[in-house]
C-alpha cells in the first residue's frame, strides 16, 4: 500500500475534504481560514500535506516554517517547523499514515515543534518527540513537544 505524502493545493476541493475530518477546533478553523484567505485555484504554495487513498484524503497535517529569529526552543537557534493538525480519518487509523506524515516532516532535517491534543500526545512521543521545560511567557498555556535532529538541543533558561 503506497503511503505517499503530497503537498495539498489550496482550492475548494481541499476545503471540502478538510470538512470531513472530525476534529473541529481552533486549529481547524485556522487551517480553513488559511485556505479561504489564500484561495487562488490550485495555488501550490501551501503549508498543507496529506495522504490519499484513491481519490480520498485520509490523512493530513500542516507544516509552517518559522524563522530562526523567532526560535525560542532550539540550540543553536535556527529555522524550525511547526506541525499542526495531524489527523487520520477513522477507518484508516493504525495503518502507518500518521507515522508517514511525521517521517515526511522529519525528512526536512530541521527541528519540529508541535502542540498535540491530549489524545495524541502518546503518539508523538512514540514518534520521538519530547516534552520541553515549560516557560510561561513562551508557551502560554500550551505544552509543546519537540523533535531534535542530530546536533540540536533545547535552549536553556
Amino acid at each position: 500500500m503506497p503511503q505517499i505524502v503530497k503537498k495539498l493545493k489550496i482550492n475548494y476541493k481541499t476545503l471540502d475534504e478538510f470538512k470531513k475530518f472530525k476534529e473541529f477546533g481552533i486549529q481547524e478553523l485556522s487551517m480553513i481560514d488559511d485556505l479561504q484567505t489564500n484561495m487562488i485555484e490550485d495555488n501550490t504554495y501551501s503549508p498543507f500535506y496529506g495522504i490519499y487513498f484513491g481519490d480520498k484524503l485520509i490523512a493530513r497535517m500542516s507544516l509552517y516554517q518559522n524563522s530562526a529569529k523567532y526560535d525560542q526552543y532550539f540550540n543553536p537557534p535556527q529555522d524550525y517547523l511547526e506541525l499542526w493538525k495531524l489527523e487520520v480519518l477513522p477507518g484508516y487509523q493504525k495503518n502507518g499514515y500518521g507515522k508517514a506524515l511525521i517521517e515526511y516532516a522529519k525528512s526536512y532535517n530541521i527541528p519540529i515543534k508541535t502542540n498535540p491534543r491530549m489524545n495524541s500526545r502518546a503518539f508523538f512521543e512514540r514518534m520521538g518527540f519530547e516534552p520541553i521545560h515549560y516557560e510561561i511567557e513562551r508557551d502560554r498555556g500550551e505544552e509543546p513537544l519537540v523533535w531534535y535532529p542530530s546536533g540540536v538541543t533545547s535552549q536553556s533558561f
